[in-house]
């Protein structure tokens, strides 16, 4: 029975990962619309309006800030990471798309293994090494092609692949704050938002001068809406799910966010994409399968 619920449990965080990941790589397409803005403010302001509503619902529902300071300080370290992952994943929506760039942000997987192996002690199964590298190929299958009519692709691939280690140290601190206090979702969603928009404060007002504020009531509506939707149910769901998987896992699921980014520019932007990345995303599927499956293996 024990092992039945803790299954349930593991479905549940699963699935709340990846439909937080999908809303996540939604709010590219919302970056692309609002362009007046400059990628760091645009972090800026959706982490600021994310902040507020936490830090209401908080109060609304009585939820206890943490009072360990070991807890607080990782809170606002990952608020830290995720700001910079915000702001350098806009910058490479705006050289190479909202497709591409959360392909390349999906890269975090490297990181989030490395992360688990180094400071977490997570071993991986062959299983789940292979699932790893056929991810990885699946993912260049479908962001190479955009070197050859792109001249803005070299600072789009660097931010995007640097956003994506950003992320996932951002989730590690997440970790590391649960092992110092059993901290409510909204309270340390709060914490995160306030380390996150304090650091991008000053990167904001020397790169992106003359494009710090919406100049119309449509793209102040765009970026409240990013700020609610996108940060606050999005990003609540992963940070509510990451705690009760191992990140071998989580990075694995979290594949899903660039898959969903890549119909969204078949689909809806109409962006031309060959046989070539289709078979990426493919891969990528299969290799999402493979280690969901393999990480269930293990625990039970």
């Amino acid at each position: 029975m024990q092992i039945r619920q803790h299954d349930g449990g593991n479905l549940g965080s699963m699935v709340g990962l990846v439909i937080g990941c999908v809303l996540f790589g939604l709010g590219s397409l919302i970056v692309a619309h609002v362009d007046g803005v400059g990628g760091f403010a645009m972090a800026f302001w959706r982490l600021l309006v994310s902040t507020l509503i936490f830090w209401v619902l908080a109060r609304m529902f009585h939820q206890a800030f943490p009072s360990h300071p070991k807890a607080i300080m990782f809170a606002l370290l990952s608020g830290v990471a995720l700001g910079l992952d915000l702001g350098l994943w806009h910058e490479s929506i705006y050289a190479v798309g909202p497709g591409i760039s959360t392909l390349l942000n999906s890269l975090q997987i490297f990181f989030l293994a490395f992360i688990g192996f180094v400071w977490f002690g997570e071993r991986q199964s062959r299983m789940q090494l292979f699932s790893l590298i056929l991810a990885s190929f699946g993912v260049l299958l479908i962001a190479s092609p955009e070197f050859s009519h792109n001249q803005a692709a070299l600072w789009g691939f660097i931010s995007g692949i640097t956003s994506g280690g950003c992320l996932a140290l951002s989730m590690a601190f997440v970790r590391r704050t649960h092992e110092f206090d059993s901290v409510a979702i909204l309270p340390m969603m709060t914490i995160i938002g306030i380390g996150g928009a304090a650091s991008l404060l000053p990167v904001m007002l020397i790169y992106n001068q003359g494009q710090l504020m919406p100049t119309t009531f449509a793209e102040v509506g765009w970026i409240l809406v990013y700020g609610a939707v996108m940060q606050c149910l999005a990003w609540g769901l992963i940070a509510y799910s990451i705690p009760k998987l191992a990140l071998s896992l989580t990075g694995l699921l979290l594949l899903s966010e660039p898959v969903a980014a890549l119909a969204i520019d078949y689909f809806w932007l109409h962006k031309p994409i060959n046989k070539a990345q289709w078979s990426g995303a493919v891969i990528v599927m299969l290799a999402i399968y493979l280690g969901s499956v393999s990480q269930r293996k293990s625990r039970s």
